[in-house]
């Protein structure tokens, strides 16, 4: 768990960083490298699942339905808000106890550790996102790249299954959080040009 949680704060932490350097003009006009999805679009879900699911999860929450409907990025100060929210959702993380047990209930209910994994996968996935859509990058260290890499070779067929993940593309050579957006179906060289 303290490893996991090490990653988790990693990759929260950039994922704020990333946000704080999205402009409004931005929110408005970029492309980015998930299909079907503008910026503004992509930066609510991000907001909502990596820092408001992530602490509802940890709590065994559901999200309420005011926050699902929400635009998050009307508020000016959209960044600043979701990295307090991250902030919330990693010291919920903090305790042991989340970690333990599942989360969901029936046929959803998965192991606390594997959920935890695929909300940071989820930060890191989607804030590269933000991150290429902006002009940006998104920097990890070699052991958070490597956990990413790991938890996206176990989720990557569900993800699929559910077309959360596109094909594999195919970046001979590619290590690290490069495989990881490779195997997720992200082109490592995609730019918003």
């Amino acid at each position: 768990m303290k490893t996991e949680h090490a990653h988790m704060t990693e990759c929260a932490a950039e994922a704020a960083r990333v946000a704080r350097g999205v402009t409004a003009a931005q929110l408005d006009s970029a492309a980015t490298p998930c299909a079907g999805w503008d910026l503004r679009t992509l930066v609510n879900h991000w907001v909502l699942y990596t820092s408001h699911g992530m602490e509802h999860r940890a709590r065994r929450t559901e999200l309420p339905e005011e926050l699902i409907a929400r635009d998050f990025t009307a508020d000016a100060d959209w960044a600043e808000r979701y990295a307090a929210q991250l902030d919330r959702a990693v010291a919920a993380w903090s305790d042991p106890a989340a970690w333990e047990g599942t989360i969901g209930e029936g046929d959803s209910a998965s192991p606390a550790a594997d959920t935890a994994a695929m909300l940071i996968e989820e930060i890191a996935l989607h804030g590269w996102d933000v991150a290429r859509a902006t002009g940006q990058e998104f920097r990890l260290s070699e052991e958070a790249a490597g956990y990413i890499l790991a938890t996206v070779e176990k989720t990557a067929a569900l993800y699929r299954q559910y077309e959360g993940f596109t094909d594999e593309v195919d970046v001979p050579g590619a290590t690290g959080f490069t495989r990881a957006l490779a195997l997720s179906g992200r082109d490592p060289q995609w730019t918003a040009g």
